[in-house]
């Protein structure tokens, strides 16, 4: 009962920990698929999003399957980490980001920007759900289809709540930031250093959050 719990309790973890990635790192991709998408009639607009979100998706699952096994060489999961926290950090930094994105009078342009803007600035998103997944293919498919929604109906909401309420801002951050320290903590070239280290699978996430977040006060305070 209790190794069931365990089992359930990280697929609940890595499900729960996904959909707050997408959340957050779907915010961009919904604005560029409005951008992209803006100067067509609007019965290809739907169409548009429809055809360039699934094209978008399908790249994404082959690029979050080769990162899955990319995952598996030494010091890939090291730098991927490390990669992480510098997508955590830029996320405080960058208030405001500047999304040149040409808007296409066809069909065809609106779902070819889609995809390559998409595929381009959804690395991130794709990383840390191959990192989250725990090399598990289907939660990498639920992760990658359950963005779908996510990209088309809720990142607009939550990017609205997130200018509107910076705290939110921050959890993102933290959120990030922890995905990079499980991923720094898999990785086993670095493993018998941490393993000298008490409790170091609950300080060293707290450490990366909490140094992620003072970085993101500390760039607000010199703005100001």
């Amino acid at each position: 009962m209790e190794i069931f719990f365990d089992i359930n309790w990280d697929i609940l973890k890595a499900v729960l920990i996904i959909i707050g990635l997408d959340l957050i790192l779907g915010g961009d991709n919904a604005i560029v698929i409005a951008m992209a998408s803006r100067n067509l009639p609007k019965p290809l607009q739907n169409k548009a999003i429809i055809l360039g979100t699934t094209f978008a998706i399908l790249i994404r699952f082959i690029l979050a399957s080769i990162a899955i096994y990319l995952l598996t060489v030494p010091y890939v999961q090291l730098i991927g980490g490390i990669f992480l926290c510098y997508i955590a950090i830029q996320l405080l930094l960058d208030d405001k980001e500047d999304h040149n994105i040409s808007a296409s009078a066809t069909m065809f342009g609106a779902v070819k920007t889609i995809v390559i803007a998409d595929v381009v600035m959804g690395f991130d998103n794709i990383l840390a759900i191959s990192a989250a997944s725990n090399q598990n293919f289907h939660l990498i498919i639920f992760g990658l289809l359950i963005s779908v929604p996510i990209i088309i109906f809720g990142s607009k909401v939550i990017l609205h709540y997130m200018n509107k309420y910076p705290i939110i801002t921050y959890f993102g951050a933290a959120l990030i930031a922890y995905t990079s320290a499980e991923l720094i903590l898999k990785e086993k070239v670095v493993q018998s250093f941490f393993t000298q280290i008490p409790m170091v699978h609950i300080l060293f996430p707290l450490f990366v959050i909490v140094l992620v977040c003072l970085i993101g006060v500390s760039s607000k305070k010199q703005v100001h």
